[in-house]
């Protein structure tokens, strides 16, 4: 059976992501493209890696013919999102890859994300898409919504340490290192060659992240109580990808072997040997994430490195992992490309 999908935005970097990984899906077929501004041109002329593919052109929202739609990948821009799903036929699945229905209490989406959610009662049905600690809720949900790249990987590094009370809660700081394509394909002058090839900088420091308000969300669930961590982004000029360091009080064994039993039937996540640390150029381009764990020279001190690639297993990877469930498909399927390398 071919499930009918439409991609909405799908001329930036997440819809793209989707269309390449959809391409070699033995049960998914693209019906419909959206991206407003380039209405009426082809997939091929807007990202050349795409000429190979026979696919529909771009076309607006409100063009699309939805009644012959299964289920819908929203790939817009935060803050759009709301109004657009909520327009949606309500019997559509959608998964969606922005941030508008990532936080559950709409007062913490108003304090994140600056404004008012437009779309409260819809937020009550979604569904966090952290794949791996939401399959059964994701399996019949009508909304999913994808998590932020840097709160993934963060959470791969953390969440099973918290669950099995291995570490000091109050003792987590995290410091990620994130590609470019990470903001987006519109332009921004930071982003442009000559100012950011050839050096690295911090941002959104000292608490100002977004993505702060889905780690405060999720740990704080899973301990019971309130669980703030120190976070740090860096932008660095790489493409593709996120790794992020985590530093827990624990000890550096047991937080091993903890991560390696909660994710030892995952076919996404790989734990590797104590002592081994990850590269994000093994994990490129595919929808795995790979995590290692060192101790440190003062005892109780422990390292875990996590990486992923953000368009991939951090976005539109996850979000096909998502649908896969949703339309009753193995979880795994167009999902295990090997990562390219070099």
């Amino acid at each position: 059976m071919s499930h009918r999908i439409a991609i909405l935005g799908a001329s930036g970097y997440t819809g793209a992501e989707l269309v390449r990984l959809i391409a070699s899906h033995p049960s998914m077929q693209i019906v419909a493209l959206s991206g407003d501004r380039k209405a009426g041109m082809a997939m091929g002329d807007v990202f050349p890696f795409l000429r190979h593919l026979d696919l529909p052109k771009l076309q607006k929202i409100d063009e699309i013919d939805f009644s012959s739609v299964d289920l819908a990948f929203c790939a817009l821009p935060h803050a759009t999102s709301q109004a657009v799903i909520a327009a949606l036929p309500s019997d559509l699945k959608v998964v969606d890859l922005s941030a508008d229905f990532r936080l559950r209490d709409p007062a913490e989406y108003e304090k994140w994300y600056g404004q008012p959610h437009a779309a409260v009662e819809l937020q009550k049905t979604a569904v966090y898409g952290l794949t791996e600690f939401y399959r059964d809720e994701i399996c019949t949900a009508r909304l999913v919504a994808g998590t932020g790249c840097n709160a993934a990987t963060g959470q791969y590094a953390v969440r099973p340490l918290i669950e099995a009370g291995v570490i000091d809660l109050d003792e987590i700081q995290m410091d990620l290192k994130n590609g470019v394509s990470g903001a987006g394909r519109s332009l921004k002058e930071n982003l442009l060659h000559a100012e950011l090839s050839e050096g690295t900088n911090a941002y959104s420091a000292g608490g100002k992240h977004r993505h702060l308000g889905e780690f405060d969300q999720e740990f704080s669930k899973i301990a019971g109580r309130p669980v703030l961590i120190q976070f740090t982004p860096h932008l660095i000029p790489m493409n593709r990808g996120i790794l992020a360091s985590v530093y827990v009080r624990g000890d550096a064994q047991v937080v091993h072997q903890t991560l390696a039993a909660a994710y030892a039937e995952e076919p996404f996540i790989k734990v590797l040997p104590f002592g081994t640390l990850p590269s994000s150029h093994d994990v490129r381009g595919s929808n795995y994430v790979h995590i290692g764990v060192v101790g440190d020279r003062i005892p109780g001190r422990v390292l875990v490195v996590a990486t992923l690639d953000n368009l991939c297993k951090g976005s539109s990877g996850q979000a096909m992992q998502n649908a896969n469930l949703m339309l009753g498909i193995e979880e795994t399927a167009g999902l295990t490309l090997a990562p390219v390398f070099p």
